[in-house]
């Protein structure tokens, strides 16, 4: 048996929903697509598909398998590309990793354009706060939203975001003004926990000198739209990037704290293996995202 073209009419069936569905994208018989199904569950010893003469499902042992043979396929297909003089359009699964709260407000409305530009690229989009091991999870490409950048990956800079110190103007009525860094221990601050120097946020002055002021946190969080709408709420002082509160700052909604004063700017970047042997399907992603935030990016746009 030829495991990888049987791995191929299995996986082929299952997208198509029925063996002679499956026959035609293959251009074979639908006894031939049996037979190869046939003998793929006879080698494994186990059933893969559950028949009826309505439609077909698969069992927990052909989920895995499923799985699977969609990867493997995929890797062949970017070998093949890998190789090919001929082959460079972008093809296959592409998994991506970003954070949670840019990835819903900055990626997910580009998707569907990259999705229209490159029908034969399948997106598998995980959205987690955590860095993730790209290589040891199986990513492609990961959106990264970083100070220190990598040095274990390749990178390629897609924007910069700005952080700022802000607050409701509620709040601000109530508390008042911050003057100087050392006013902040007397205010209600949102710390985040990710954020590399914790409860002791640092500002740079118009001279370069920079501030390190531990503040007094009665709100923690791992998540950026959680302090934010706490802020929004009036219940205190947060410094969050601009990618996340642009729109409030431009409405009124947050005002800017101390703004004569600094926080360090992140930089937005794509992540990927190695520069060596990038496939099609993630230059094309990284191209396109590279486009998408050229200029002045939208969360900064006044």
């Amino acid at each position: 048996m030829d495991r990888l073209r049987a791995f191929e009419v299995f996986v082929t069936v299952v997208n198509r929903g029925s063996f002679a569905r499956a026959a035609d994208t293959l251009e074979t018989s639908p006894a031939n697509v049996t037979r190869y199904v046939n003998e793929l569950e006879a080698h494994l010893g186990t059933r893969l598909l559950n028949r009826t003469s309505r439609k077909l499902s698969l069992t927990e042992g052909g989920e895995t398998l499923y799985s699977r043979c969609k990867t493997i396929l995929d890797d062949v297909a970017e070998t093949e590309g890998l190789v090919s003089t001929t082959s460079i359009e972008p093809r296959g699964r592409l998994r991506i990793n970003a954070p949670v709260s840019f990835g819903i407000l900055h990626l997910a409305p580009l998707w569907p354009r990259f999705m229209q530009r490159y029908p034969d690229v399948e997106l598998d989009i995980a959205l987690i706060d955590r860095v993730v091991d790209i290589v040891e999870e199986g990513f492609d490409l990961a959106i990264r939203i970083s100070r220190a950048g990598t040095q274990d990956h390749a990178a390629r800079k897609l924007a910069t975001s700005r952080n700022v110190l802000c607050a409701s103007p509620d709040y601000l009525k109530r508390s008042g003004h911050p003057q100087v860094p050392a006013d902040l221990p007397g205010h209600r601050c949102i710390g985040y926990t990710l954020a590399a120097t914790a409860d002791v946020w640092q500002l740079t002055d118009g001279n370069g000198k920079t501030h390190a002021t531990a503040v007094n946190c009665h709100l923690h969080t791992n998540n950026g739209d959680t302090a934010r709408a706490a802020a929004l709420a009036g219940h205190g002082v947060i410094w969050q990037p601009t990618f996340l509160i642009g729109d409030d700052l431009r409405a009124g909604k947050l005002v800017r704290v101390l703004p004569e004063y600094r926080l360090p700017d992140i930089d937005i970047l794509a992540i990927y293996p190695s520069r060596r042997h990038v496939s099609a399907k993630v230059r094309a992603a990284i191209d396109f995202l590279v486009d998408a935030f050229a200029g002045v990016p939208p969360w900064d746009k006044m």
